[in-house]
């Protein structure tokens, strides 16, 4: 089952390709900004089903308090991804979205 690519889904998929090494964004700043600001989740599945095919950096997304949503071996990969492009991380992991946010 793949996702459906609406123009909801092209304007995610282009603004997560536009995120610069060392920046990060939000899954509900993508969303809004590809025209539908109820759509978070939807741009979580995007990443799960098409980061390969159109190579989206994956790791340049977190969550709307600046942190890593992935668990285990994905959550460390994430991190260690995020450091090597000069993210820094804070207090309980957190990313600040005003310094490294997109």
């Amino acid at each position: 089952m793949g996702i459906t690519m609406t123009p909801f889904s092209e304007k995610a998929i282009k603004i997560m390709q536009s995120i610069p090494e060392g920046k990060v964004a939000t899954y509900g700043q993508i969303a809004i900004l590809a025209g539908n600001h109820r759509a978070a989740r939807r741009v979580s599945r995007l990443i799960h089903t098409c980061s390969k095919k159109y190579n989206l950096p994956w790791q340049r997304i977190v969550n709307i308090q600046g942190k890593i949503s992935l668990k285990d071996e994905k959550y460390d990969l994430q991190y260690e991804l995020l450091k090597s492009e000069g993210v820094e991380f804070g207090l309980n992991d957190a990313i600040d979205l005003s310094k490294f946010g997109f």
